[in-house]
């Protein structure tokens, strides 16, 4: 610790702090303009200079290091004087434009001169020629007449974000900025986050949505992105009932970043004009919904289900669970599914994405999610290997991390079909065939065992079955990986050193790794890397599966699934199953349920004739659609909780109209098992309900005595029946202890802290198990009559199936129509041009789209985002599912691409 003097008080601080830090510490504050912390710290304001005793000079507090006795004085006559000229000198240089702008008031800048005095220069005011907004961009403009060249949006570009689109230039001998917000924004490599903007403290950068409210007359409302699972904190900004702005918060997983979607696109959906309001039966005879009342929608909701339930036993009812509801909603479908229906065929969309995370780690380290948190495997690492995982586009605030990472030092191992955005920074890019995962890890475990670079003290005292894995990977030479994969030998070796050797190294991977047929083995076989190395259960490494949805980790962690309750307890258990029926007071069915890809066929089959589906757009997100709506016209009776009419909701013979997360109190957990609170800020649409109360209803209906409760209240029965959510509360999530940061589960309890780094000492399980999974081939395999193979996944503008970010027009600008990348052989081939109309066509279907022609994928490969219903992609995909936890194999499926 290093001991100083600031103005008279004792203060300790690090060898690591400034005097700005250590002055912060210690309650004192120091006026700053330019410095913006982990941003940019020039010091060319000027503005935070201090008197140093003994230096002739000011310094400025904001980058010079704090040292060991120094005697500092931050308001001296001196220094309020230097100040005061500092000030001065930028109004005389454009800055007066900044300050007379907003009246003084609003922005940082302002409230600098005001807090120092100053309100006009003690300079003459240099003459300037009115320059021309920047302007074009959907979100973002910039006025250069506004601009004091603190560079603190060029900080935030680069040094935050990672992205270095905006940049410092020259116009004579002025120093300007570059902003890429003009007519052209779309050539550029901009993302429109918006974190340039937040930084900039005079207006000269900002959000178009700052143009409609003044900062005295809105609240702001702490909440969660109800997005990707990333976890993103930010201030919802309400002016008179309406959501106007949004506004980053330091968050643990987002450290004040945001997104496009998250900054722009996550409130406009909620108070979109084509919101349901009121409940709609399907009258059969004509295929039309008709407005009904809550009793009439409700009574034969209730009534129908009980007397399918009644008739063919609860066997022949499902219900599915939002994946980007709250925890407390998901927590009472699946009680009601449990209790009323007497169904245990409850799943959720963790099926068509994680499931095989779910059930792989489950198997080789007992527990089915990540093991550090975001911010450990971005921040102080070595080497980062991502495989199958584009976060740029998926989660872009981990990849901002990781772009922060590679910049601060840490090497880059990219392990992906496509050329993504971070293959350029990538210190080596595995560009493998599609499907070939299992047949990579165990070429990874095979030089590290080969080479003696496993850490056998970790795998002899915590994991088992290590010598019959050494036995199955001995084959799995480099040569011969190469040749199933489609890489080069050397690079295979030269990322198996490189991971291994490092100190810390985390496995990230996502989707790329689990839509497959051997989409579980996929995953056990990155554990079986991580316990090799022994990088388990310690800061830096892990096994980090990026979970895709805002809270699809918290609806498995609710028991929405077939083969467990909350907190991954499992129905095979007898005294959980009595544990839940005693809290419950009714006898829950103890057989094993289907999975949500099961209960289609099952459905087609004649063997499920009742579905209620909360939230969720089956028609347009699961694979064979064509499959998925036969599935749903053989149903007796299908009812839908929703925000919009869906296109699965239009097979609906009900539909409920629910609430949107900016309407209601409750908590999401993100990918790294953080719980974290969303908080009301608007009412919902008249004639829409909570969740939770039409789940409470339909219970009372079916003869279940379901008290009216709150979110809170769910969430207190949550942690009474789940021990690893047992300290987890609304109260202490608000509470100062927590302070904002949420809590990790497992939670066991009102004192415990949470659990930020799972399988410390011990697996969840005792031992580690290595997996002896052998390398499969995909199901469907190209041939002549389908010579490509088709891959999927997201782009950074739209979120799944558009619900959300479709109604926010300047993402659509962004990216709103289909599109099929095709390689640049393959294109010429066929006589495609980049920009022409293709047909694709599989199997299963075909679509018209767009080609995009390049060579981001291998010969005989494409690759489609899934989200637009002009060219939807899973008309064309196979619904082969994983032989372990039944998800689909979005990632290999063979196709033709013509010209149009």
């Amino acid at each position: 610790m290093i001991n100083l003097v600031i103005d008279g008080q004792q203060v300790s601080c690090s060898s690591h702090d400034t005097i700005l830090s250590a002055a912060h510490k210690a309650g004192i504050r120091i006026p700053k303009l330019c410095f913006l912390r982990a941003t940019n710290n020039i010091a060319s304001c000027r503005v935070c200079v201090v008197e140093v005793e003994g230096a002739s000079r000011l310094v400025t507090a904001c980058n010079t290091p704090a040292q060991e006795g120094m005697v500092i004085t931050t308001n001296s006559p001196r220094v309020l004087a230097a100040r005061r000229t500092a000030l001065s000198l930028i109004l005389a240089n454009g800055g007066k434009n900044a300050l007379e702008a907003f009246d003084g008031q609003a922005t940082e800048f302002a409230r600098v001169c005001r807090d120092c005095g100053v309100d006009s220069s003690e300079f003459q005011v240099a003459p300037q020629a009115e320059e021309p907004v920047v302007e074009g961009n959907p979100f973002l403009a910039y006025n250069p007449n506004l601009c004091i060249q603190c560079q603190r949006c060029v900080g935030a570009c680069n040094k935050r974000a990672g992205n270095h689109t905006l940049v410092a230039g020259k116009q004579g001998i002025r120093s300007t900025i570059v902003a890429p917000f003009g007519p052209d924004w779309k050539a550029t490599n901009c993302e429109s986050c918006g974190n340039c903007a937040q930084a900039c403290p005079t207006g000269a950068l900002t959000s178009l949505n700052k143009r409609s409210y003044n900062a005295d007359e809105v609240s702001y409302v702490r909440t969660t992105c109800p997005h990707c699972a990333t976890g993103c904190q930010y201030d919802l900004v309400v002016k008179d009932g309406r959501i106007v702005d949004t506004r980053a918060a330091k968050g643990p997983s987002n450290n004040g970043l945001l997104c496009v979607k998250g900054r722009f696109g996550s409130f406009d959906f909620a108070q979109s004009e084509d919101r349901l309001t009121t409940p709609l039966i399907k009258d059969r005879s004509t295929g039309e919904f008709r407005e009904a009342s809550w009793d009439e929608a409700l009574d034969l909701v209730a009534s129908k289900f009980a007397a399918l339930r009644d008739e063919f036993g609860g066997e022949a009812l499902a219900a599915f669970a939002c994946a980007r509801s709250a925890n407390e909603d998901i927590y009472m479908l699946q009680k009601m599914a449990r209790t009323v229906f007497r169904t245990n065929n409850v799943d959720n969309c963790a099926r068509v994405c994680h499931a095989p995370s779910v059930a792989g780690l489950a198997r080789t380290l007992g527990s089915g999610a990540m093991t550090n948190p975001i911010r450990d495997i971005t921040n102080d690492v070595d080497v980062i290997m991502l495989v199958g995982s584009n976060p740029e586009e998926a989660h872009p605030v981990i990849g901002m991390q990781i772009r922060q990472a590679v910049e601060a030092g840490a090497q880059l191992i990219v392990v992906d079909p496509r050329d993504i955005g971070l293959t350029s920074k990538a210190d080596i890019h595995l560009k493998l065939r599609p499907g070939t995962n299992v047949a990579f890890s165990n070429g990874m475990a095979h030089i590290m065992i080969e080479e003696g670079l496993i850490d056998e003290e970790f795998i002899a005292q915590r994991t088992e079955k290590f010598e019959e894995f050494r036995e199955m990977v001995a084959s799995y030479t480099p040569e011969r990986v190469a040749e199933i994969c489609g890489i080069d030998a050397r690079d295979l070796i030269q990322a198996a050193r490189l991971y291994a050797s490092a100190e810390k190294a985390p496995i990230i991977y996502c989707l790329g790794v689990t839509e497959h047929s051997t989409g579980t083995e996929g995953v056990m076989s990155m554990s079986n890397m991580a316990m090799l190395c022994g990088k388990l259960g310690r800061p830096g490494c892990g096994v980090n599966p990026i979970r895709g949805q805002n809270n699809v980790q918290g609806a498995c962690d609710m028991g929405a699934l077939p083969t467990d309750f909350p907190g991954y307890q499992k129905l095979a258990n007898e005294e959980v199953v009595k544990k839940f029926e005693d809290a419950w007071g009714v006898e829950l069915p103890r057989w094993q349920g289907l999975c949500a890809t099961e209960v289609f066929p099952a459905a087609i089959e004649g063997k499920i004739e009742g579905l209620f589906i909360f939230g969720e757009d089956p028609v347009r997100t699961d694979p064979d659609t064509h499959h998925v709506i036969r599935a749903l016209e053989s149903l007796d009776f299908l009812v839908m909780s929703e925000l919009f009419l869906t296109e699965t909701a239009k097979y609906a013979d009900v539909i409920l109209p629910g609430r949107a997360y900016v309407e209601k109190e409750g908590t999401f957990s993100n990918t790294e098992r953080r719980v974290q609170r969303i908080r009301k800020a608007v009412e919902g649409p008249q004639g829409s309900r909570l969740d939770i109360d039409i789940f409470t209803d339909i219970m009372n209906r079916m003869g279940y005595a379901q008290p009216k409760v709150t979110s809170a209240q769910v969430m207190d029965e949550i942690a009474s029946l789940t021990p690893s959510f047992a300290g987890i509360s609304h109260a202490r999530l608000d509470s100062d202890e927590v302070a904002g940061r949420g809590l990790q589960w497992p939670c066991l309890g009102p004192d415990h802290p949470g659990t930020p780094i799972m399988h410390v000492g011990t697996f969840s399980r005792g031992l580690g198990m290595f997996s002896v999974a052998e390398y499969r081939p995909s199901t469907e395999q190209p041939d002549e009559s389908f010579p490509l193979i088709m891959m999927t996944g997201r782009v950074l503008s739209q979120y799944n199936a558009c619900a959300m970010t479709s109604r926010t027009e300047g993402l659509n600008e962004m990216c709103g129509s289909s599109f099929i990348e095709v390689n640049t052989k393959d294109a010429a081939e066929r006589g495609i041009a980049d920009g022409d109309k293709v047909r694709v066509f599989s199997r299963r279907g075909e679509i018209i789209s767009t080609a995009r022609v390049s060579g981001k994928t291998n010969e005989g490969q494409t690759w489609m985002p899934f989200h637009f219903q002009d060219g939807n992609s899973n008309w064309l995909t196979i619904a082969a599912l994983d032989n372990i936890c039944a998800a689909p194999e979005y990632k290999v499926c063979a196709i033709q691409v013509e010209k149009a």
